[in-house]
């Protein structure tokens, strides 16, 4: 087992098996995420309360789900770099960081537009939503160090800290809504109850999270490469590999 994962630490062995999961899942998101958004759309019932604005749930817990993961993952990615030199780590940690801003933003947004009809106002400072601006504001300064020094090796050992300390933040986005009064619904879903949803309503939003996490995947994989190729392109293999496909 350990073999297997230290073998995806080879930038050679990433890219050649990345090569072969990728399409899988941009096929799976794809459909996963058509699926979803019909089903909930079009198909599923509205909300007794809400109406129809509640379909926003869509879109804004999909990437509220994804971008606290994106994180977590990042996080993971910075301390196997750090502890164990990991290059192919350091790599998939760079790529993670743009895509879970944007998820961030996206699940800021929505949430901003869905509190218009639900609360009356686009922004408070609510618990939930001052620590999701927080995660926000990790990701761009993640980003940001690894572009601030002049040496490679230093922007990713500083950007690993940041990614490492910040991860703090997640529980507390997590429980915010245990911990502290606040305006924002519990969780959607949990490991130990079934959702206070129907049926019909929660079902479309799953595939939808398991639809983003396969998007989420697909691209980490492919920029990945890319960013192996940048690193790597005047090591034997790559030539080699380039030698093969002509």
């Amino acid at each position: 087992m350990w073999t297997f994962i230290h073998k995806w630490g080879s930038p050679k062995w990433f890219y050649v098996m990345s090569a072969k999961l990728q399409p899988l899942f941009w096929m799976v998101s794809l459909l996963l995420i058509v699926t979803g958004t019909v089903w909930g759309l079009a198909f599923a019932p509205a909300d007794y309360q809400q109406g129809d604005s509640f379909r926003i749930i869509y879109v804004h817990v999909p990437a509220a789900f994804l971008a606290q993961s994106i994180f977590v993952s990042m996080a993971l990615a910075s301390l196997v770099f750090v502890v164990w030199k990991i290059k192919v780590a350091d790599m998939a940690a760079k790529v993670m960081a743009p895509l879970g801003a944007v998820m961030t933003f996206v699940a800021l947004f929505s949430g901003a537009v869905w509190g218009v009809p639900t609360w009356g106002t686009w922004w408070m400072w609510d618990a939930r939503l001052t620590s999701m601006l927080i995660l926000l504001f990790l990701f761009l300064g993640v980003i940001a160090l690894r572009g601030a020094f002049a040496s490679r090796d230093s922007g990713s050992k500083a950007a690993s800290v940041l990614a490492m300390v910040g991860v703090i933040n997640i529980p507390i986005i997590k429980y915010s809504v245990d911990w502290w009064f606040t305006l924002h619904q519990p969780a959607t879903f949990t490991l130990t109850s079934r959702p206070a949803m129907p049926t019909e309503m929660w079902l479309p939003l799953l595939v939808m999270v398991l639809g983003f996490y396969c998007f989420f995947i697909a691209l980490t994989l492919m920029r990945t490469r890319n960013e192996i190729l940048r690193r790597e392109i005047n090591k034997r293999w790559v030539m080699d590999l380039f030698q093969e496909a002509r």
